[in-house]
């Protein structure tokens, strides 16, 4: 780290010390600009929060409608103790955001996860010029190349079409937010009816109320769903629903694992499925290095992922890199074992089960400072 920073790494997340504020902490703090509202990035317990507006029904079903929350639009600035703030897209999921500083003629930008894929559910990721860019590297292997979302698209309808006309659904797992309603998009509707596990459906009620168009889908227990449905259905379930008794309603079927690390030899026999679909919300290897490049940015800072290839990749292009030490990574995108589901999915609050959205693994054992509610920025 350099004297005057104004981004720092703490034990509670990444610091700006100019305007006394932190990006994505993971223990609780007065104030949170929060890059997305996956689990790891946007946890319970800090004073006030700002984030994109279009994060606001996600983080308030999962954190808690009481949450002192602030939202912005995107390229809206606003001045936290001088600190000049505003937030550009990340195309990562519905409401993502890289975090833009300025401060005494300097500009920093942390990304949190991003990726530059075509996603109709969210806005596309827009690289910012700065002096700093705090980069995510989740997938930054040189193995890590994703195919084109139609050719994708193409082999996962073709797949359903293929069990449908067989009388067998066709069940895919893949994570709750941001992945299932990106599959929702782009799967073509007509060949069947589409059922979402109820952890799904709390999620896409989320992304309806914020305008995004997504494909009628059903709970299981819906009257219009019969048996001779289930058999053309396209299921979307996140991992945790594997093995459960929920599944036993669809019968014999199909399953598969929309996943970036479907990419890797193996991945799919662990699973324990039929099929993998390499489908990720981060950059692959080439579009972690066209961001960054984007951003003219001298020094890069990586958070997770493969942090010592990239810092590694990073100086032999001669640009001044490190690494912050972070606790994300935790949640999203395929990546972590996942608890059992719930006994009852058609109740979920949009939570995967077992997995609590706003559990702070990083945190003490002993209690926390309780923080007042109505602390905004």
């Amino acid at each position: 780290m350099t004297a005057g920073d104004l981004v720092i790494a703490t034990p509670r997340g990444l610091y700006c010390p100019p305007g006394d504020f932190y990006i994505d902490p993971w223990r609780p703090v007065d104030r949170a600009l929060i890059t997305h509202a996956h689990g790891d990035h946007a946890r319970r317990g800090h004073g006030a929060y700002l984030a994109h507006r279009q994060s606001e029904h996600v983080m308030r079903a999962r954190l808690g409608d009481d949450i002192a929350l602030q939202t912005l639009a995107y390229g809206e600035p606003v001045t936290l103790n001088g600190v000049r703030v505003s937030l550009h897209p990340a195309g990562h999921v519905l409401g993502s955001a890289q975090v833009r500083i300025e401060h005494a003629g300097r500009v920093w930008v942390a990304s949190g996860d991003y990726k530059l894929d075509a996603d109709p559910t969210c806005a596309p990721f827009e690289p910012v010029r700065c002096d700093v860019f705090i980069t995510e590297s989740t997938f930054g292997l040189p193995i890590y190349r994703w195919p084109a979302p139609a050719a994708l698209f193409a082999d996962l309808n073709a797949w359903w079409r293929a069990n449908a006309e067989a009388g067998r659904a066709s069940i895919v797992y893949a994570y709750a937010f941001g992945k299932a309603q990106r599959l929702l998009a782009g799967v073509d509707a007509s060949i069947g009816p589409i059922v979402c596990h109820g952890a799904v459906e709390a999620l896409n009620d989320a992304y309806r109320a914020s305008g995004v168009a997504l494909p009628a889908t059903h709970r299981v227990t819906d009257a219009a769903i019969d048996k001779a449905a289930l058999k053309r259905a396209l299921v979307i379930a996140p991992p945790s629903a594997g093995g459960t008794p929920w599944l036993r309603r669809f019968g014999e079927h199909a399953d598969a694992f929309a996943s970036g690390w479907m990419r890797i030899r193996g991945a799919r026999r662990r699973r324990g499925v039929d099929r993998g679909f390499v489908l990720s919300d981060h950059a692959d290897w080439p579009s972690l290095q066209r961001a960054i490049a984007a951003t003219g940015a001298p020094r890069v800072i990586v958070t997770h992922g493969s942090v010592p290839v990239m810092v590694r990749w990073l100086a032999e292009q001669g640009l001044q890199a490190g690494a912050f030490d972070t606790d994300y990574g935790g949640e999203d995108d395929d990546a972590q074992p996942e608890a059992p589901a719930t006994t009852d999915p058609d109740r979920a609050t949009g939570a995967e089960p077992g997995n609590d959205p706003g559990a702070d693994p990083g945190a003490d054992s002993g209690a926390h400072p309780a923080y007042p509610r109505l602390l905004y920025f």
